[in-house]
């Protein structure tokens, strides 16, 4: 079963039967539902739409636009775009929301809703759990034929999207255009293809393009990893260049490859934009957030600027809810994902490399120098699966006495820290499996950090009835 509903919108696989995958029918009802709660609780009158270059996006476009007309509300259509684009023009535009059609890093036979608020921003879990109320429900109100919403396409967004970035007073182009800096793109043949050169092309950096024409047939797995970075690294140890840049394929998540082929790191992405941030003529060192799963070296950073790090739980809203209670200057996700408010608060891989190349340019480091800078951790990936009769909760707060003189964090599972070490073990909500993160300055510590914890969870089930 490939079809997922959740309170930040649905995603499947398309084509099969309903309820199974995302069909056409699914793609109306959620439109819908959304379209109705909006209706209902803002008067909407008008939403803004856009989507990546994956094969079923036409199609989900047209599905979607003409939903949203057939309830009254008018569309301003972004045509192929990128999620902080979208984000950005939502408030632009004075609409009641915005859904972007992208399943991001998933595979091409995947698509999805993403819902957004009237700021550009992802919807509450309240509105979330709303939208899939309303939609079980089929509690629809569709126009009469005079009151149908009205389209307008727009294709100019991608271009005000890229101004926006070059106006921040912490985006220095002339300092960027001096270095001459020659970059390799690969946007797997997605939006990014047109959006990531655009900008380097503002900043007067030389482009190489790689997989940047946005056809929708993906080359690689589109998630940033290391191990589907193969093509990009082959470019660089090819050529002469000062850098790799990598998108997913709706833009929102950033990885790098130092001059040399080697990856800078996912979770390091954040870690540099931050660190330029936060001590930019010294006027921007403030407070900084990331979630529980992201790597301690950007609270090292922060520290170190003078700044306080706060932990939020997974998630991008429960980031940007904590950015704003903190007054985060930066933050953003382990994943690549850098949320940069004074622009908007959404991840924004166009905004980071703008801070990125500022910072690279200032530095008057190499890639790989710059990102040896940085305090060195690792972080190991595990899961434990579970019998469905045992109760996940119950192991959970066993581990948590288990620990109990440690730092402990519940917000979002359970997080406990070592000195400068961490695991955080999360429970699936779809099934009977617990996730563990554990992050070391080695690898070999963090997989034996993450062994130890797997070992406890084995013995507490084997010494207790958790059922």
């Amino acid at each position: 079963m490939t079809l997922i509903k959740s309170i930040s919108g649905i995603r499947g696989t398309i084509g099969g039967k309903t309820g199974d995958n995302l069909t056409p029918v699914d793609v109306v009802k959620f439109a819908a539902a959304y379209g109705s709660l909006l209706k209902k609780k803002e008067g909407a009158t008008k939403v803004v739409i856009g989507r990546d270059a994956r094969l079923s996006g036409e199609m989900v476009n047209a599905l979607v636009t003409a939903t949203l007309q057939g309830l009254g509300i008018d569309v301003v259509d972004l045509g192929l775009s990128t999620t902080p684009t979208v984000e950005i023009a939502v408030p632009l535009e004075k609409a009641a929301g915005g859904i972007i059609l992208t399943a991001s890093h998933n595979p091409v036979q995947w698509n999805a809703l993403k819902l957004l608020n009237e700021k550009g921003e992802f919807i509450s879990a309240k509105d979330g759990e709303e939208v899939l109320r309303i939609a079980e429900a089929e509690e629809f109100d569709f126009a009469q034929v005079t009151k149908l919403g009205k389209y307008e396409k727009k294709d100019d967004y991608i271009k005000i999207h890229i101004d926006q970035i070059l106006k921040l007073p912490l985006v220095d182009v002339a300092a960027v255009e001096n270095k001459g800096f020659k970059v390799v793109v690969d946007a797997v043949n997605s939006s990014g293809g047109i959006a990531v050169p655009m900008l380097l092309k503002a900043m007067g950096v030389k482009v190489k393009e790689l997989h940047c024409d946005p056809t929708g047939h993906f080359p690689h797995n589109p998630e940033p990893l290391p191990e589907h970075l193969t093509d990009i690294i082959r470019e660089i140890k090819k050529g002469k260049y000062d850098l790799g840049i990598v998108v997913d394929p709706d833009v929102d998540r950033l990885a790098l490859v130092s001059e040399d082929g080697t990856p800078f790191g996912e979770e390091y992405t954040l870690v540099a934009v931050a660190d330029y941030v936060l001590n930019a003529g010294k006027k921007k060192n403030g407070n900084t957030v990331s979630n529980l799963s992201s790597t301690r070296a950007l609270r090292d950073v922060t520290e170190k600027a003078g700044g306080e790090y706060f932990a939020a739980a997974v998630g991008e809203v429960n980031v940007v809810t904590m950015m704003k209670e903190q007054h985060a200057v930066i933050g953003g996700e382990g994943n690549g994902g850098v949320i940069y408010p004074d622009l908007h608060y959404g991840r924004d891989a166009l905004a980071g490399i703008a801070l990125f190349l500022t910072h690279l340019a200032k530095s008057d480091m190499t890639v790989s120098r710059l990102r040896a800078k940085y305090p060195n951790y690792i972080i190991s990936k595990n899961k434990i699966e579970l019998t469905p009769t045992i109760n996940v909760d119950k192991v959970l707060e066993e581990v948590k006495k288990k620990y109990v003189k440690q730092p402990i964090n519940t917000i979002d599972g359970v997080k406990i820290e070592f000195d400068k070490e961490w695991v955080h073990l999360r429970k699936s909500n779809t099934e009977p499996i617990i996730r563990i993160y554990a992050e070391s300055d080695m690898e070999v510590k963090a997989d034996n950090l993450a062994k130890k914890i797997i070992s406890d969870i084995k013995e507490i089930i084997n010494e207790k009835t958790l059922a």
